[in-house]
């Protein structure tokens, strides 16, 4: 399986367009010889187009240098990532391994030919001084057919598209070549993909709502806003073999969609969202399992590279290396589950229907800023109580509450930043601070803890219960190190002017 970034431009030409001299574009020092073939791509959807109507692109093609499955997720404008399996890996049906990269879109819906398309491509290489190909050109004359249920043809048209695409050049090397191309008189296509221009008539783009006027407004948008984080995270998950921060921030979606109904309880009926609730716990936990032990690992990893003469290579560290391999494995499987699918369905019936109460067709710049106060007031309790307790157990599992209590201020104040502005805003910033700095100390606590079991455990080597001992000493150090910086952050964040600059909204 290949993979790769792909950068490029598309434009729409007539047939008798002529092509301008590339030559004369800023970098190009010549066009390489035209090569002509002929691709054929069967594309693969369900039958309601789910993958279409979010850009997504899942294809067979024959001919051409790339043949193969071709399954292209968009990233940004113009920016597109691709994933690549070779031909034979499938004919009728699509790939399992690519077919689980969009199992959150299609949650168990078969995947079926959508259309056809036959393309006579003449492809020039645009090359530097040195002979490097900066982007190549594809001019492409394109046959398209789209298909019905039964796979039978339903419509037939046909364009000329040509396609800039990066290799070893720039995103202002493609817009350079695509001033040349307009001002020859190819206008930049509005569709994102050939299969787009192919089904548009049937494709209904995915939107979202971005409206802040009342508190349930404030509430649907944030909560759409993470949930397409979560289905944007959820393939780079599948494709992680070590930490490349997807599962991290895939569960800080989560975490975000749970604490934003918590603490907008008022606004939501809980009945409704109370099995949401407890399904969104069950994602995160699962997430949370690989987490843990990418951020103990990498830990433990650079604390080792620190220490003098230590043995770089323990037995219970290879083993802690093992353990996230099968508990990436384990998260795999997870998001193959039915109670996946189900949470995600869920999730799309709450913003096609969102179960508001009365309470949040109120103003947002009236009810957003009692819900901060709410949530701040319960952050900075908690690290009152927090101070009072003597060093010890008692007093971390303290902290680390305060820490969950400013991750939900946070999100509090971050959700109602697009009706409130700048003080909230703020807020978010400070919370997000505090959470930092129990979030270190945290960090430490439980490193001791781990190791402490690797110390008890009666087959640990002698050499290896020596590793853990000073790791031990070098994680009870930074743990107290990590909360010299408590004091500022929580004077910071008990600041009463951004609260009252809210209240005065």
């Amino acid at each position: 399986m290949a993979r790769h970034i792909e950068l490029e431009r598309k434009y729409d030409a007539e047939p008798d367009l002529a092509l301008p001299d590339l030559r004369s574009v800023a970098g190009c020092a010549r066009v390489g010889a035209p090569e002509t073939r002929i691709l054929r791509a069967s594309y693969f959807d369900t039958e309601d187009l789910r993958l279409a109507s979010r850009g997504i692109t899942l294809r067979r093609r024959e001919g051409g240098g790339d043949e193969g499955w071709h399954l292209k997720l968009p990233i940004a404008e113009h920016t597109k990532r691709e994933i690549r399996t070779p031909l034979d890996a499938g004919v009728r049906d699509v790939p399992a391994e690519l077919a689980a990269f969009v199992a959150a879109h299609v949650r168990g819906r078969p995947l079926v030919p959508v259309a056809e398309l036959e393309t006579r491509r003449t492809e020039r290489g645009l090359l530097a001084e040195d002979g490097k190909v900066l982007a190549e050109l594809a001019d492409d004359t394109v046959s398209a057919r789209r298909l019905s249920r039964d796979g039978h043809e339903v419509a037939l048209m046909s364009w000329r598209e040509i396609e800039v695409e990066a290799v070893h050049g720039s995103g202002e090397l493609l817009e350079r070549i695509g001033g040349h191309l307009r001002e020859s008189g190819a206008r930049e296509s509005t569709a994102a993909s050939k299969l787009q221009r192919t089904l548009e008539e049937d494709i209904v783009p995915v939107e979202r709502s971005t409206a802040t006027r009342t508190a349930g407004d404030v509430l649907v948008t944030y909560v759409g806003v993470q949930f397409e984080q979560l289905l944007d995270y959820d393939p780079l998950v599948r494709l992680a073999e070590n930490d490349d921060d997807s599962v991290h921030k895939m569960r800080v979606a989560v975490r975000r969609l749970r604490s934003i109904l918590r603490t907008h309880k008022r606004v939501v009926d809980q009945v409704r969202t109370r099995t949401l609730d407890t399904e969104l716990k069950w994602l995160a936990d699962a997430l949370g399992e690989v987490r843990d032990l990418e951020v103990q690992n990498a830990r433990f990893h650079r604390r080792l590279a620190d220490l003098p003469g230590a043995h770089q290579g323990p037995a219970w560290l290879l083993a802690m290396a093992d353990e996230e391999h099968r508990a990436r494995d384990q998260v795999r499987e997870t998001l193959l589950t039915q109670r996946y699918y189900d949470l995600l369905d869920a999730l799309d019936a709450f913003l096609a229907t969102p179960p508001l109460t009365p309470r949040a067709g109120r103003k947002a710049e009236k009810e957003m800023p009692k819900l901060v106060t709410r949530a701040w007031r319960k952050m900075m309790s908690r690290h009152e109580r927090a101070m009072r307790l003597p060093a010890g157990q008692d007093r971390d599992a303290a902290m680390h509450g305060t820490r969950k209590a400013a991750k939900r201020a946070r999100y509090t104040a971050e959700a109602a930043a697009a009706s409130l502005g700048s003080p909230a805003a703020k807020l978010a910033r400070r919370a997000e601070r505090l959470q930092e700095v129990l979030g270190d100390h945290h960090d430490s606590v439980v490193a001791v803890q781990r190791l402490a079991g690797i110390i008890e455990r009666p087959d640990t080597p002698a050499a290896d219960i020596f590793v853990a001992g000073r790791l031990s000493e070098v994680e009870r150090r930074e743990g107290a190190r990590a909360l010299d910086g408590l004091p500022a952050a929580a004077k910071k964040a008990a600041k009463r002017k951004p609260l009252r600059e809210l209240e005065k909204k």
